[in-house]
């Protein structure tokens, strides 16, 4: 029995591995007859536009067109490693290891990466350097796209034609992130076609994206032992549950009709089945986790700046990967895509690796098999050679232009994004989001528009077609401290709510909403405690609704001013106002204060303002009717009369000026309109100071300030050598000189001189005859007190009186050699004067 049951074992087994058999030639007969039909139009369309082979190489360096001893060995080792690789695993595609260079020179891949760091702060995280990547450059596809490329410019050459396909984003990508202390790894695999494509129509615009508010349970009330019954409830219960049964029935119908119209619209949106499914050839990049504190890999797919989890099925298989260092072949199975594999480089069974020279920590080995690779390591060891790639540069002018032509436009899912250069647009727009109602993007939803480097630092406006709502929002730095400003309509009284920057105002106002009928103001930080304030207002009169000029006679007239307060620690509860309204056209004022600890009602007093003088004429100061008190856990008596009545009179002064601080707000309003459309009709851009290629104004003033500055210096050192430049002054013109007033020039530069000489000898003489006299009474100090000095004093006396000696001896000195010396200056200068062509001609004086 036994044997029998074997028997069928095997014989079950056989038509097994027949049936697989068969399956696997229906599948390749199958494959064999799709055939697979590339979009020529879009890539003709963009071989038109730009043709690799034509550009000038002849300014590259000789590293761009050559290859080393070192690189050309490297180049047999690729080939060498491909070879085993391909006899190993002969269903696997061919490696992507040495494309062609825009020199038309085989270079291997690792040595295109160039890691570089930038001098820009937004480029030293992941985000920033994948966003400029994916701005700056224009996406081209592949040739085919289902084989790797057959060339690879370098990294500087894609970013001085701004373009290149996913295997250049990669690379210089790559380059940005390792130079940024990234570990980051150019990936060749395959992808969805919206990846390889770049299609995001189906995708929503990140800007779109709201974080998911997370849902709080609701809290179940405790029941109380000793809570009150509720009432019985005498109704139908089988009338409850028939009302109950037919709500059932239409909101389950609803649903239904809701799914059916969700599921409509899915399956409209669906896209078509891709033909080429999981043989699209993409690139793209890995980044490990450790390094700059990141947490876990991702992906970031170079041509949307987009980050994906490793697990994510729009990247459906890896084949080999690579940076700076060495190159790795992926040895796992794809066949769930890259959910199931493990990025562990030093795991050799899951990633084969072409140099022995890697970084990656291998897997630990018995003693014997380290001792063997420790010998393969000597006899094979292999270092990669330094990148043939210039280090990229990008210049200000470069980062700061980001797209090509300063322009790019970018399709999402019911949404367009377009994206600008700074300073390229007038009014400083630097990106625009347009949101449609439906997926064919003609009827307009919402607009959101974002702007740089405005003086009205206005930095974001927000238009709702729907409601015609435009809201504008503001940097820090406004005039008015304005925050933002939502209104329908620049016309004044009309709707519109403005937030202002609350620390940068004297008031504290940090919120004003409008209507023709009422104004609310929202205050904070404020010394008396006041942060709301609530007007109506009442119908303007014919006769002032013609007056253009806004005066406070001509306001709005006020209806009610409502007050609130916050507590005043200073002050006891029941004296602290909580709240204070003023009824300007019933004449009455109502205050409520803040409640005390442990009551649950507050104190409040109304007061009823009336007329000075009664029906009789008599003057009425105050009585008990026109003050209405409620005080709460108090037994002390009401106040006095008189002090109602100070305190009436002060409410009232209080009243006028909160009708004035409203007026102003209605004058801060139409003011703020007022700047606003000057503002928008001007919209002028500021430039920094250390912009030196926009700033004209700037350039200008120093290329001005610099002139001056060097016609002076030229001017002074002309005067420094034209001895006769000040006498020439005096004189006025001097273009045509008469005999008489060239022997006057002579006489007053020679007189000057002579005057100079003789003040010259008359201070050292001063100084000779000063040092002289002070020398003579410490003499005769001395002679008076020689016999009560100290040695100490002797000594001090003595120092002293060789220190004039030596002075008065350089004086003399100085004195006499001047004496000696004057004359022959002065026959120098006569002599200078005589030769000096400007005066020659007219002295007629040969020396």
């Amino acid at each position: 029995m036994e044997v029998l049951r074997e028997h069928r074992e095997e014989e079950e087994e056989e038509k097994k591995v027949f049936v697989i058999s068969n399956e696997l030639q229906d599948l390749e007969e199958k494959l064999s007859k799709i055939q697979v039909h590339i979009p020529n139009v879009l890539f003709n369309l963009h071989q038109l536009e730009f043709d690799w082979s034509s550009i000038d190489t002849s300014q590259l360096p000789a590293s761009y067109k050559t290859n080393s001893a070192k690189e050309q060995m490297l180049l047999q080792l690729a080939d060498n490693f491909h070879r085993q690789y391909a006899h190993l695993c002969p269903d696997r595609q061919p490696l992507f290891l040495h494309p062609s260079n825009e020199c038309g020179v085989e270079k291997f891949v690792s040595t295109a990466v160039r890691p570089t760091l930038q001098p820009y702060p937004e480029l030293y995280n992941w985000d920033g350097c994948a966003q400029f990547v994916s701005d700056y450059l224009t996406m081209e596809p592949l040739s085919s796209p289902i084989t790797p490329p057959s060339y690879l410019p370098s990294p500087t050459t894609i970013l001085k034609y701004q373009r290149g396909n996913c295997f250049g984003f990669s690379v210089l990508l790559c380059s940005l992130l390792i130079g940024a202390g990234y570990d980051a790894y150019c990936v060749n695999g395959y992808a969805t076609r919206e990846i390889c494509m770049m299609d995001e129509t189906r995708e929503v615009c990140p800007l779109l994206e709201k974080s998911k508010e997370v849902l709080k349970e609701p809290v179940k009330e405790k029941i109380k032992k000793y809570a009150v019954k509720p009432p019985r409830d005498l109704r139908s219960k089988f009338e409850l549950q028939q009302v109950a049964k037919k709500e059932a029935d239409t909101e389950a119908a609803q649903k239904k009709k809701q799914k059916e119209e969700e599921e409509k619209v899915m399956e409209a949106e669906k896209p078509k089945p891709d033909p080429l499914y999981g043989l699209r050839v993409h690139a793209w990049v890995l980044v490990l986790s450790g390094k700059r504190e990141v947490p876990e890999s991702f992906f970031i797919d170079p041509f949307t700046a987009h980050s994906y989890s490793t697990t994510d099925g729009h990247f459906l298989g890896i084949e080999s990967i690579w940076n700076h260092q060495n190159y790795w072949v992926n040895m796992q199975d794809c066949w769930n895509g890259c959910k199931d594999l493990t990025f562990d480089l030093g795991d050799p069974v899951r990633w084969e690796f072409m140099l022995l020279g890697t970084d990656k920590p291998l897997l630990l080995l018995p003693e014997e098999e380290e001792e063997e690779l420790d010998k393969e390591e000597e006899e094979k060891g292999f270092d990669m050679p330094a990148s043939w790639v210039d280090p990229i540069q990008i210049s200000r002018k470069e980062f700061e232009t980001r797209c090509p032509q300063g322009k790019k436009v970018i399709q999402y899912k019911n949404a367009k994004l377009e994206k600008w250069a700074p300073y390229l647009n007038s009014n400083g727009l630097v990106k625009r989001l347009t949101v449609y109602e439906d997926p064919e993007c003609i009827r307009v939803l919402e607009v959101k528009e974002w702007f740089e480097n405005r003086e009205d630092m206005m930095n974001m406006r927000q238009l709702n077609k729907k409601t015609e709502v435009t809201t504008e929002y503001f940097s820090p730095g406004h005039i008015q401290g304005l925050k933002a400003h939502t209104y329908k309509t620049m016309e004044p009284e009309t709707e519109r709510t403005m937030e202002f920057y609350s620390e940068t105002r004297v008031d504290g106002l940090q919120k004003r909403v409008e209507n023709a009928k009422e104004m609310t103001e929202y205050f904070e930080g404020r010394s008396d405690f006041l942060h709301y304030r609530h007007t109506m207002f009442g119908k303007r009169t014919k006769r002032a609704q013609k007056l253009l000029v806004n005066t406070e006679s001509n306001a709005r007239p006020i209806v009610q001013i409502k007050e609130q307060f916050h507590r005043n620690p200073e002050k006891p509860a029941d004296e602290d106002v909580a709240e204070r309204i003023f009824m300007i056209l019933e004449e009455r004022i109502m205050l409520t204060y803040h409640c005390k600890d442990d009551y649950i009602t507050a104190s409040k007093r109304e007061f009823i303002k009336r007329k000075d003088v009664d029906n009789k004429g008599n003057k009425i100061i105050m009585t008990s009717d026109m003050c209405i008190s409620y005080r709460v856990g108090s037994f002390v008596k009401n106040k006095k009369l008189l002090h109602l009545y100070e305190m009436m009179l002060k409410l009232m002064e209080a009243e006028k000026q909160s009708r004035h601080q409203v007026w102003e707000s209605e004058t801060e309003v139409l003011e703020i309109l007022k700047i606003r459309e000057e503002e928008a009709a001007a919209s002028k851009l500021t430039v920094s100071m250390y912009d030196t290629e926009r700033n004209e104004k700037s350039k200008q003033q120093r290329e001005t300030m610099e002139r001056l500055m060097q016609e002076e210096r030229q001017r002074q050192v002309e005067q420094d050598l034209d001895y006769l430049a000040p006498f020439l002054i005096q004189m006025g013109s001097t273009e045509k000189m008469s005999k008489w007033q060239a022997l006057r020039l002579k006489e007053d530069c020679l007189n000057d001189f002579k005057h100079r000489l003789i003040d010259k000898a008359n201070l050292i003489q001063a100084r000779f005859e000063k040092e002289t006299q002070e020398l003579q009474k410490k003499q005769q100090w001395y002679q008076q007190n020689q016999l009560s000095m100290t040695l100490e004093d002797e000594d001090a006396y003595l120092t002293y009186c060789s220190d004039a000696m030596f002075c008065i001896r350089i004086l003399e000195i100085r004195l006499n050699r001047h004496k000696e010396m004057a004359p022959q200056k002065y026959i120098e200068l006569e002599e200078k004067l005589c030769k000096d062509p400007r005066l020659a001609e007219y002295l007629k004086f040969n020396v």
